[in-house]
């Protein structure tokens, strides 16, 4: 009678109906909404696929471990990956550490594709990392080297038969097969070295080797089709010894030793030119290793051949970028255009859009809906796509607007108006975009509002003012934002349109006058005449300081604005 009158009292099966849920209960109806695969993870199986998982893992970190060491990397990196592999398995395998285990993979993204990058492009700003200077010391000794061999005039000659892996005729393996008439002894000589034809037991048809090794004698149009990896091939002497020389190919009939002409003193630190008929030192040159050059004592200058080695020069590239006046009269001429291009591509576009929004938020306006969908078209197709043909139709000879406008207008030509084609072309692509996200505020304002203002004798102009603007900023002022921070790395409407070009005179890196400093970074590191990433690093890193310094005295701004107007 109690229960019945409003009692809790457990049952015989449970709790009573209208009494709170006892913990076994709450726990049962989880367990039943969970379904097996919930809980998939407490099974057997999957501690057989956490296991899997993480023994995955570890033989990815420790193949990435001896990839490093035996890249030559410094001893941090590998030693870091170890510690941070040891720490992510301790997180895995043990418990309550349930937290950690959500965290960490973010954290590991964040690291491998933020903070590493951002990291690494610090690094090389302060060095001489460049297409000059882009291979260890001890490559750039190899190389120093390898270019210096030359074929003697009683160099050793060989008959040969090329020689192909018959898998893959097209991409595999190559050899030769070498007879050394003079001392009547036979090799297979490979990338590896040479190896006597007693070690590889050769399959002889007719007198001539046709199988040794896993090669087989190649065709005359197999050997052609594959010449110029023949050409390539580098059979050393001594695989051990780089100065002993190396067999190369003459003709696909012959092949002859060639020898270095360059030794490698590690006493003087230096490249010693030798004389191949004498023996005698020619010349020495000394490493710099402040520039990451060897030196030609005479010239003072760099020896021609030999690639450069990436070294720290310290602040060597910030004080060429903001000291040298081929570089930084043309750096601050891109700076303040960036600012004029991002800044009037925010306005006009902000400015366009909304007066768009404000028009056809206008009932009068007939057939709105329909002028409403093909705004977007400008928004809706590919930008390379467009930029391509406004350069094309901008073409001064052929363009359709020179043909449309009276004269002859130089869009892409004349610096000036380059700088104003590209605004153009960003207008173009930038409205539909203001014009969205006007159109959807305009639609939370109330239309009181507007009555009111009409009561009190306000225009239009004074409605737009006191009312649209500052209601509208509420919301857009982020959107603002951050579309000028798109603007100053807006990279397409750049490089589509004009390239960066017309170009600056007198400048010592590849720069013009519509580039901003995103598409000037991308010429200095890999256009024509550039292959300076430690320059290009300095340049990204003033990027970055401008975008960010923007974006805190924006936020600074905004949240007032913000807290007016909620």
């Amino acid at each position: 009678m109690s229960q019945a009158a409003g009692g809790s009292g457990p049952g015989p099966s449970g709790p009573g109906p209208l009494g709170p849920p006892s913990q076994e209960s709450l726990g049962a109806r989880f367990q039943a909404q969970r379904g097996w695969w919930s809980r998939f993870g407490d099974s057997a199986l999957g501690v057989v696929v956490k296991l899997a998982a993480l023994a995955a893992f570890i033989a990815l970190a420790l193949a990435m471990i001896v990839r490093m060491v035996s890249l030559g990397a410094p001893m941090w990196a590998p030693a870091l990956t170890g510690l941070a592999t040891l720490g992510i398995v301790w997180v895995y395998l043990g418990r309550g550490k349930l937290p950690l285990k959500y965290l960490v993979p973010g954290l590991a993204f964040l690291v491998l594709f933020q903070l590493f990058p951002f990291g690494y492009t610090i690094y090389i700003a302060f060095t001489n990392y460049s297409i000059a200077n882009n291979l260890s010391y001890e490559q750039s000794i190899e190389r120093g080297i390898a270019e210096s061999m030359q074929t003697p005039e009683d160099a050793p000659e060989f008959s040969v038969t090329p020689m192909i892996e018959p898998d893959d005729l097209e991409q595999g393996e190559i050899a030769l097969w070498m007879v050394d008439e003079e001392d009547d002894e036979e090799f297979l000589g490979t990338a590896d070295g040479l190896q006597p034809a007693e070690e590889v037991d050769p399959v002889v048809e007719d007198g001539e080797v046709v199988e040794a090794e896993g090669f087989e004698r190649a065709s005359l149009g197999d050997a052609q089709d594959r010449l110029e990896d023949f050409e390539e091939l580098r059979i050393p002497l001594d695989p051990d010894d780089e100065e002993t020389g190396e067999v190369r190919l003459v003709t696909l009939s012959r092949a002859s030793v060639s020898e270095p002409t360059r030794q490698f003193d590690e006493e003087r630190d230096a490249l010693v030119q030798i004389d191949l008929d004498t023996g005698e030192e020619e010349a020495v040159y000394p490493a710099d290793h402040d520039r990451g050059f060897f030196i030609d004592p005479d010239t003072g200058q760099r020896i021609a051949g030999v690639p450069g080695w990436r070294t720290w020069i310290g602040a060597d590239n910030w004080v060429r970028a903001f000291t040298s006046e081929t570089i930084r009269g043309p750096f601050l001429q891109v700076l303040v255009w960036t600012y004029i291009f991002a800044g009037a591509s925010t306005l006009l576009t902000f400015a366009l859009g909304l007066g768009l929004a404000i028009t056809f938020n206008e009932s009068r306006i007939k057939g709105r809906k329909l002028w409403r969908a093909l705004l977007i078209i400008p928004y809706a197709l590919p930008t390379f796509l467009t930029a391509l043909i406004w350069r094309g139709m901008m073409n001064r000879s052929f363009g359709v607007l020179n043909d449309i406008l009276p004269g002859q207008i130089p869009w892409l030509v004349d610096p000036t108006w380059a700088q104003f084609s590209v605004i153009l072309v960003n207008l173009w692509f930038g409205f539909p975009y203001m014009f969205l996200i006007t159109f959807g505020a305009l639609q939370s304002i109330p239309a009181d509002l507007y009555e009111a203002a009409k009561v009190d004798g306000a225009g239009p102009v004074g409605r737009l003012r006191r009312i649209t603007l500052p209601l509208l900023l509420v919301t857009t002022a982020p959107v603002l934002l951050a579309t000028f921070a798109f603007n100053f790395n807006n990279f397409n409407a750049i490089f589509l349109v004009t390239g960066g070009n017309p170009p600056i005179s007198g400048a010592a890196t590849p720069v013009g006058h519509t580039d901003i400093l995103i598409s000037y970074t991308y010429r200095i590191a890999f256009g024509a005449g550039g292959g300076d990433y430690g320059l290009a690093s300095v340049v990204a890193l003033v990027t970055f300081a401008m975008v960010a310094i923007i974006s805190v005295f924006a936020f600074r701004y905004i949240r007032p604005l913000e807290e007016v107007y909620q």
